[in-house]
């Protein structure tokens, strides 16, 4: 038996340094350096990206605000046109933790169902609930209702809720509770209706 000799490789293949180059407008050659001063930065060697794959401007890795586990109540918001009243409740709606109203907090009765009324309110209201361990809660929003009063939340609703988002309560489910009547009672007004 005849042993066969591998056949010589060929020189003929193409090397890395002979790859062909990139085709296109030419890049224009810039005369002088231009000064990068990323580097002279101190902070510059403690950025790392993060989650997101940007550079954390603060230096460091991002550090997202840890609440801990929820703990939820329910608030209760009556917004009528004289007054704005807010009571945080636990989860069950037993347990009442905070109450406040806008006549509370202002000394003019015009003032009670103002949205500056409401908003000094659920701050107070918000404050009260964070001491007492609630960071997360449902709001239920609730005018007069009923077969003569308005349907529609007086101007202290929207504020209520924006300052009780503003303290720091994470904010659930905002459901609307007025009592809407399926047929009952006759409406005031008489026959010919209201004359204004």
């Amino acid at each position: 038996m005849t042993e066969e000799k591998p056949a010589p490789k060929s020189t003929d293949a193409p090397k890395p340094t002979d790859a062909p180059k990139p085709t296109g407008v030419p890049k224009p050659e810039i005369k002088g350096k231009i000064p990068d001063n990323r580097d002279k930065r101190p902070d510059n060697r403690d950025r790392r990206p993060d989650n997101r794959g940007r550079p954390d401007n603060r230096g460091g890795e991002r550090r997202f605000r840890d609440r801990g586990p929820l703990r939820w109540g329910i608030a209760y918001i009556y917004a009528s046109y004289n007054n704005t009243i807010i009571h945080i409740t636990d989860i069950t709606g037993c347990e009442t933790i905070t109450k406040c109203s806008g006549g509370m907090v202002v000394k003019a009765d015009r003032l009670e169902s103002s949205p500056t009324a409401a908003m000094t309110a659920a701050k107070k209201a918000a404050e009260t609930a964070k001491e007492r361990g609630i960071n997360a809660i449902h709001v239920k929003i609730r005018s007069r209702g009923g077969h003569n009063g308005p349907t529609n939340p007086g101007p202290g609703a929207q504020a209520a809720v924006r300052a009780l988002a503003r303290m720091g309560l994470k904010i659930g489910i905002i459901e609307d509770t007025t009592p809407i009547p399926h047929d009952g009672c006759r409406k005031k007004g008489g026959k010919r209706g209201r004359r204004v």
